[in-house]
């Protein structure tokens, strides 16, 4: 019996062997009476060759249309030279057909079955079978096999168990909307879909498993966004009787692994470190992209006494005023590009974007152009170009607000100034952790704390005092990995004593009742030789659509759902049967309202 083999497989080692092939026929080609048929698989493409010497395999190929799945006989010859294809693995060969076998007849394709394809995304997800024929989605494919398995390889090499964890979830509303499902059983109540196995792996701490991994299906009702899906996949892990070197050290070796896989590059770890309040302070953003300069000076002691109110406004009432210099900035960017930038700032609440372009440094009266200067003492200039280390031809921006407002604003001001002035090579792969985030964050719109991560992070042991007196100055022991402006993923020490994890929901609002109704069981299972551990997560569609750079995570998960949270083929969310309502004990709600005649 002749074992298959695949279609991309075939090389010059294999010339004069007969062979067996399976696939689709993605072009047919008469030249002077041969046929030549292109047939392809997962692996790859090759050319199979009908001569009219064999008339009935030749009238066959002749009728092959785009997409027939056919089953291919013959022998491995070699090219013309030619006709030989140097960009196709396997273009020096052919197969000669003696047999040819259609196993089934395609209708015509919706849209090109091709990488060029220009089909809209709505289409092709209708069909998305069809699209994941292309050769470049099933190149994406492939990869989060490669990369999946690698990730895989390095955790059991680590001593990590593999340990599934329950689907269906008590629900427990801290952050992203839960996905409820109602249950039969018990009518009235609900399971609620994991957002992360974060309680069950602390769970497995408790229960001794020591170091846990999964790769882990998650689920959010959240609005989406090209980089988020209702659900998605994280590589999620757990280590006992450690601390944030050792996670972090465990997560590198995993990127390591992982990149290696997909992108054939070995990194260099250890990757450097940042603190939260470093990245704030110079690129304005807790995920900051460090392959270029342009970082934020911070000027708002300068500001508090000048006449100008946009700017000492700001400064005298715990605001920012911050500066980018950008170098040669003068020549570089023209007045529409500085117009465009007012409005982009304006999309992160921004009112303005000042600037002023720097003519000659040292004529403070003549050689400074902007409307702002004017307001500006020239002792405040002078102290403003020593700042900024502003030379000649340079352009200064300058954000005025509150400190969110002017840190996002200018956060990703830096980062489009980094992309239109070609600032870093888009080859270039730059990691960083980001470490000791604040502990909480005042939620203005509830007025009242909110873990700036989950309310199961740790503080650092010598914060801990500020639990209940200044809780807005704690830092936690959390850390996230960011890849060229991008995180990745991220992850803490746990809190492991109930009378801490206690307090912690309590200075979140949280009464005793509601954290023994939603955490109860956390917290009777930390009362029970709970042990120091901590973990982290790396969202496995996010990392993979940057190793391919992918627009979306959607061109890396073989079906994904659109952004409105629907599968247009298979035509979900949909409408149940009476009956099954009728069983769970629900009713419909009346979803149109009737209106007068």
């Amino acid at each position: 019996m002749t074992v298959r083999t695949y279609c991309g497989d075939f090389r010059k080692s294999h010339l004069g062997q007969q062979v067996k092939l399976s696939g689709w026929v993605e072009t047919n080609r008469d030249h002077g009476g041969v046929i030549f048929l292109d047939v392809r698989d997962r692996s790859g493409l090759v050319q199979v060759v009908a001569h009219p010497d064999t008339p009935e395999m030749h009238k066959l190929g002749h009728s092959m249309r785009q997409q027939d799945v056919i089953e291919v006989y013959g022998e491995v010859i070699a090219r013309d030279d030619d006709a030989i294809n140097p960009k196709l693995p396997t273009g020096e060969i052919e197969i000669k057909i003696s047999e040819l076998i259609v196993l089934n007849r395609a209708e015509t394709p919706p849209f090109a079955i091709d990488d060029d394809c220009n089909a809209g995304e709505q289409h092709r997800l209708e069909y998305r079978y069809l699209d994941l024929r292309r050769p470049k989605m099933q190149r994406n494919l492939i990869l989060r096999h490669k990369v999946t398995h690698a990730a895989r390889n390095y955790l059991d090499s680590q001593d990590f168990l593999d340990v599934e964890t329950p689907i269906l979830n008590k629900s427990t509303p801290e952050g992203a909307r839960d996905y409820l499902v109602p249950s039969r059983v018990y009518p009235g109540s609900f399971y609620a879909l994991p957002q992360s196995p974060q309680l069950f792996k602390q769970l497995l701490m408790v229960a001794g498993m020591d170091r846990y991994y999964q790769v882990a299906r998650c689920f959010r009702d959240e609005d989406l966004r090209a980089d988020r899906q209702p659900e998605f996949t994280q590589i999620d892990l757990e280590m006992s009787f450690v601390n944030q070197d050792d996670v972090m050290e465990k997560a590198e070796g995993l990127i390591v692994a992982m990149f290696e896989a997909g992108m054939g590059e070995k990194l260099q770890a250890p990757f450097p470190r940042m603190t939260y309040a470093d990245a704030m302070d110079k690129y304005g953003l807790d995920r900051p992209d460090v392959r270029f300069g342009l970082e934020h000076i911070d000027v708002t002691d300068l500001m508090k006494s000048v006449d100008f109110k946009v700017f000492s406004g700001p400064a005298n009432n715990g605001g920012l005023v911050k500066v980018i210099r950008v170098p040669g900035g003068n020549d570089k960017l023209s007045r529409k590009k500085i117009d465009n930038y007012t409005k982009f700032v304006s999309i992160y609440g921004a009112r303005g974007l000042a600037y002023i372009k720097v003519n000659d440094k040292d004529d403070i009266s003549n050689g400074l152009q902007s409307p702002i200067v004017k307001n500006l003492s020239e002792d405040v200039l002078k102290a403003l170009l020593a700042r900024t280390e502003a030379e000649n031809g340079d352009l200064l921006f300058f954000g005025a607000d509150t400190k969110d407002v002017v840190n996002n604003a200018l956060g990703y001001l830096r980062v489009e100034l980094g992309k239109d002035l070609g600032l870093f090579d888009e080859k270039t792969n730059n990691f960083v952790w980001v470490v000791d985030f604040p502990m909480f964050e005042w939620d203005s719109e509830n007025k009242r704390l909110q873990a700036l991560h989950h309310p199961f992070t740790a503080p650092y042991d010598e914060d801990l005092d500020k639990l209940e007196s200044a809780p807005l100055e704690m830092r936690s022991q959390a850390y996230d990995l960011v890849w060229n402006g991008t995180e990745i993923g991220g992850g803490s020490i746990r809190i492991h004593k109930s009378d801490v994890q206690a307090r912690v929901l309590k200075a979140l609002g949280i009464s005793d009742e509601e954290a023994n109704d939603k955490f109860g069981f956390l917290l009777k299972a930390l009362e029970y030789g709970a042990p120091p551990h901590g973990g982290l997560a790396f969202g496995l569609d996010r990392v993979l659509s940057l190793m391919v750079g992918a627009e979306s995570i959607r061109d890396v998960i073989a079906f994904p759902k659109t952004q409105k949270a629907a599968d247009p083929m298979a035509e979900s969310p949909s409408e149940v049967g009476d009956m099954q309502w009728k069983e769970l004990g629900l009713r419909k709600r009346r979803t149109q309202i009737d209106t007068e005649s």
